[in-house]
């Protein structure tokens, strides 16, 4: 029989405006003086004054870490810590995008555990609650408001990175569609495929009863079960009906509203059920030619999809039908092979590249790649058909 556990935010706030609660939902929880991690973009863009404002306004002392950046990196995570450590705040604030998010949940672990972020690499070894953490999303993709992980890249090592824990989920995740508004078309579609990517592979997931998790080993990951289901489905028919429109007229307040609520419920989906061997092989990816983790991801997507159809075509027709495609009159072979097709056509209409040599990737780097990648043992259990390092590899070489 399952036996599944679903982890979220301790309060989710969605909708038009939404982000002008936080402060009353602050105030409310005795916090006085925050710490707000973002990026000098979103300085310039006015989202930080948006955020910023009503906190001030409500008596709250605010502090600003604008170093965030794409794909942050230990040595960033550790200036942040550095910054927290002398205001000392009573709340952690994250707002962007997941890097941003990232930044905010391994600052809250050092702030509330002590050590170096390296001392939390992987599984379940944040020893309890952190230090208070509220996010606020300014694009729709990762759904790091909601989820577990926060992702670093080791320049040492040449890998992203991850510290995985439900202790990191936020005590509060506002998503306020309107904060999305001004994100440029590119990084719309970045985000939004992999919303898509999120919600695809926790869909697909090897299925809760037969997850192969050993015997006194822990993760946050599961396999997929009816929650899962249940949000990832949703999200994945969201994308499908929203994010072609939301690239195209980043205005579009319907568009922006759908997408912003398919990444959260990715984000619920993927952080309970887990991802698979689409992130294993971005993760090498995205460190060696510095391309955005979402244009990775949804590069990837198709390829591995294509890998996986034939051990489930049953649940990959269902993603096709999810995708608005007309399968009634397909084989289940056939069905499943339409939802690869269907996330082709999505990419290639968002202006996602179809091949890794797009991205400056050489032929050469796809062997170590794979070898990277058929290491990530706690992401690959979640692949609904088990994946060698030659599988890996073999798909780079498709991708290619």
């Amino acid at each position: 029989m399952p036996s599944w556990n679903f982890f979220t935010a301790d309060q989710l706030t969605f909708g038009h405006g939404a982000v002008a609660r936080l402060a009353g939902q602050v105030a409310s929880r005795g916090w006085q003086r925050a710490l707000l991690v973002t990026d000098a973009n979103l300085q310039e863009a006015g989202l930080v004054e948006t955020v910023a404002r009503p906190l001030l306004e409500a008596g709250c002392q605010l502090e600003v870490f604008d170093g965030g950046e794409a794909e942050p990196s230990i040595e960033t995570a550790s200036m942040a810590i550095e910054r927290a450590a002398g205001c000392q705040p009573d709340v952690i604030v994250g707002l962007g995008g997941g890097s941003n998010m990232d930044l905010s949940k391994i600052t809250a672990v050092i702030l509330a555990h002590g050590g170096h972020p390296r001392d939390y690499l992987g599984d379940c070894v944040v020893p309890g609650p952190v230090f208070p953490l509220a996010c606020v999303p300014t694009t729709a993709g990762t759904g790091s408001e909601v989820t577990a992980a926060s992702v670093l890249s080791d320049p040492e090592a040449g890998i992203k990175v991850a510290v995985l824990s439900d202790f990191l989920r936020p005590r509060l995740a506002v998503v306020d569609p309107l904060m999305t508004l001004s994100c440029p078309a590119h990084v719309t579609a970045d985000s939004g495929i992999d919303a898509l990517t999120h919600a695809i592979e926790a869909f697909t997931a090897v299925d809760n009863e037969d997850f192969p998790l050993p015997e006194g080993e822990r993760s946050i990951y599961q396999g997929r079960f009816v929650l899962t289901d249940l949000t990832a489905g949703k999200a994945i028919e969201l994308v499908g009906q929203y994010l072609r429109r939301a690239v195209s007229d980043g205005q579009d307040v319907e568009a922006r509203q759908g997408m912003a609520l398919a990444a959260t419920l990715a984000g619920l989906g993927f952080s309970n059920s887990g991802v698979a061997a689409v992130h294993a092989l971005e993760y090498p990816l995205g460190s060696a030619v510095k391309t955005s983790h979402g244009r990775g991801n949804g590069l990837l997507l198709p390829y591995v999809m294509d890998f996986n159809r034939q051990a489930d075509p049953d649940t990959f027709a269902m993603v096709a039908s999810l995708l608005d495609e007309e399968i009634e009159d397909l084989s289940a072979d056939e069905a499943a092979a339409a939802s690869v097709a269907a996330v082709r056509q999505l990419n290639a209409d968002i202006g996602i590249p179809e091949r890794l040599r797009e991205v400056n990737v050489t032929e050469d780097q796809l062997a170590g790649f794979a070898e990277i990648a058929s290491g990530l043992v706690r992401i690959l259990r979640v692949n609904t058909r088990k994946a060698s390092r030659d599988d890996l590899e073999a798909i780079l070489q498709a991708a290619w």
